[in-house]
């Protein structure tokens, strides 16, 4: 089993300087068993990284973590969100209405439900980058997107309609942040490094006096982060390549701290092993490519990815890594029957 896969434990850890680790629930859709939530411990109270799943399960595994760290919600004073995927955002809404907290966020964050007009306002990504996420169902290359279980839909389509708001609550930023924004947390100073690639919104938090580097979804310790085809930029490989040589060229990062899997240390290596298993993913491509010939995305992922992943993520991810090829001169593309056809070269 991968780190990222384990479960949640109710355990609060200190992992650096006035920093806890609170692991909180997953549902098993994702295929990841917790994610990390952190607290950043001050003389306010305290600051939360990623507060999880929108859903009682999570809000009432964080409320006992809370607890279990000396903390209540009165001393919540900040919310920060790496980047926009549920298991990130999911709570934080509540979390910030409970606690009357900021939310703080990068400037490119959104959700297709978020109905906060500053959302519109991108600062840091070129707008070329930049696409809100597609409807379910809908792609580029023809196939079928992921779509979340029904019961999950349900739940996201509650949080946007704004019913019942008690339990569901929008996350919508109060603080937005550009790449090289000063935060204070924990009583020292943060950095803020953004990272798309993951998402276009992806957000890293370095402490260089406390040699810390919150990665989110970034740099994950066991598994390669996913780069979806959609809804992360014109390339979002390259972005995802480029973000990795950003954080690893940062100074002073002794231990990472990750939304899945345990607390690391060789930053650079984990870099290194994430960007050989994206080249070696373009390399297979060529090589199916001179086997099979010109082949839809959905015939390409499924010899990407084994069978019980085929389907829209692993779709996706093979169209994030063609249009990659395409971008660099490196594949053909056209359209046949409504589907895209590629020819690596």
């Amino acid at each position: 089993m991968k780190q990222e896969q384990e479960k949640a434990t109710d355990e609060v850890i200190e992992v650096g300087p006035n920093v806890l680790r609170l692991q909180l629930p997953m549902s098993n859709f994702t295929g990841l068993g917790h994610v990390n939530a952190y607290a950043l411990i001050d003389d306010r109270g305290a600051a939360i990284v990623d507060a999880g799943l929108p859903g009682p399960p999570t809000w009432n595994a964080l409320q006992d973590r809370l607890k279990k760290a000396g903390l209540e919600l009165r001393h919540v004073h900040t919310v920060i969100v790496t980047h926009s995927h549920p298991d990130h955002f999911g709570s934080a809404g509540k979390l910030a209405k409970e606690a009357g907290a900021e939310l703080v966020a990068h400037s490119a964050f959104r959700t297709w439900w978020n109905s906060d007009p500053a959302c519109d306002e991108i600062h840091d990504v070129e707008p070329e980058d930049y696409e809100s996420d597609p409807p379910w169902g809908d792609t580029p290359w023809g196939g079928t997107n992921f779509k979340p279980p029904l019961r999950r839909r349900l739940m996201f389509r509650l949080m946007k309609s704004g019913l019942m708001r008690n339990r569901f609550v929008a996350a919508n930023p109060t603080v937005r942040v550009k790449n090289g924004d000063v935060i204070k947390l924990a009583g020292r100073e943060f950095f803020a490094v953004h990272t798309p690639g993951h998402t276009i919104d992806h957000l890293c938090l370095h402490d260089p006096e406390g040699g810390l580097l919150f990665t989110g979804d970034h740099v994950l310790p066991t598994i390669t982060p996913h780069v979806a085809g959609t809804g992360s930029g014109r390339d979002p490989l390259k972005l995802f390549k480029d973000s990795l040589d950003k954080v690893a060229a940062l100074p002073d990062v002794a231990k990472v701290l990750p939304a899945h899997g345990h607390p690391f240390t060789d930053l650079r290596g984990r870099v290194d092993a994430i960007k050989a298993h994206h080249d070696e993913r373009c390399e297979k491509l060529r090589e199916v490519s001179k086997d099979i010939g010109p082949a839809t995305v959905t015939e390409l992922s499924h010899h990407l990815f084994r069978k019980e992943r085929w389907g829209g993520m692993a779709e996706s991810e093979t169209y994030a890594h063609l249009e990659h090829l395409r971008l660099s001169g490196q594949a053909e593309s056209h359209q046949e029957n409504g589907q895209l056809i590629y020819d690596v070269m």
